[in-house]
């Protein structure tokens, strides 16, 4: 089984090295050169010259890009070289929209394409412990399952075409929400004079925990920021939902608040902050 890889960014990166060293035939594309010939050097895989080059006979085609316009150009690129019934997987988080015209784009051609947005940030892609939210033909994600699980720890089927998108836009909701709600209590304990590290190491075991908390509270009471899932992409994601709300008549009144607090820590210098920067908004 030949897979091809497009996009090896901070997330790419790692899942396609994954790939590798789970026994697949790999070969990879990025829009820098520079980037895919060095994957190729360090993993001994072809580095290819375009994206027809690629997909050329490819089984399986992963795609780990930045937004629906990328998608749209190398899946229209792509579509004629790959072998006869092969499976588009895409892990970039995109409309729900984008995802349903791939789809009938690809099934037009006798191929198929899987909207599979995954959680779990770049220390997830690292240690190969994604989750997955699947959404396309069910033998499709079948076929896919076992390739994506070189990095996947959970993967799901939600639905058809663009459900995979949807529950993604879930959750980002909560994560903004969580976030937040993280951020107004440091501050809040900071404010009080309190031991930030005996509060949190109580009320992260009750039902306040969360990922969030047992992973940012320590950085975020220290103001490190450099690192992480940015500011700039999470916008790009809450616009996704919030467009999407519009359409399907959600009311999400927290999610568009927290998107304007994002657009402060941005004019604070924070477009490559990691998410938990909400609290620099606080304390400046």
């Amino acid at each position: 089984m030949k897979v091809a890889f497009v996009g090896l960014g901070v997330m790419g990166y790692p899942m396609a090295r994954h790939l590798v060293k789970a026994g697949r035939q790999v070969t990879v594309f990025n829009r820098s050169p520079a980037k895919a010939q060095r994957f190729a050097d360090e993993f001994g895989v072809l580095a290819a010259d375009s994206v027809a080059e690629v997909a050329k006979d490819a089984d399986k085609l992963i795609l780990c890009v930045g937004a629906d316009h990328d998608v749209r150009e190398v899946v229209r690129e792509a579509l004629p070289a790959l072998a006869d019934r092969a499976v588009i997987v895409d892990h970039t988080t995109t409309s729900a929209k984008l995802a349903q015209e791939m789809a009938g784009l690809t099934l037009d051609s006798g191929r198929f394409f899987v909207d599979a947005p995954v959680s779990g940030g770049q220390a997830g892609a690292e240690n190969g412990v994604l989750t997955a939210m699947m959404g396309g033909d069910a033998g499709a994600v079948e076929r896919a399952i076992p390739v994506i699980r070189a990095y996947c720890r959970t993967t799901q089927r939600i639905g058809g075409s663009g459900t995979g998108q949807l529950a993604k836009m879930c959750n980002q909701i909560c994560i903004a929400g969580v976030v937040q709600g993280l951020a107004e209590a440091i501050h809040f304990g900071q404010q009080s004079d309190l031991d930030l590290e005996a509060v949190f190491g109580a009320i992260s075991k009750g039902a306040a925990g969360s990922w969030q908390m047992e992973n940012r509270w320590g950085s975020m009471s220290e103001g490190r920021y450099e690192f992480g899932f940015a500011v700039d992409l999470m916008r790009k994601d809450l616009g996704l939902v919030l467009d999407e709300a519009r359409r399907n008549g959600s009311t999400l009144a927290l999610t568009a608040l927290v998107d304007q607090f994002y657009a402060d820590v941005q004019a604070l210098g924070g477009r490559r902050w990691d998410t938990s920067s909400l609290l620099a908004r606080l304390q400046r």
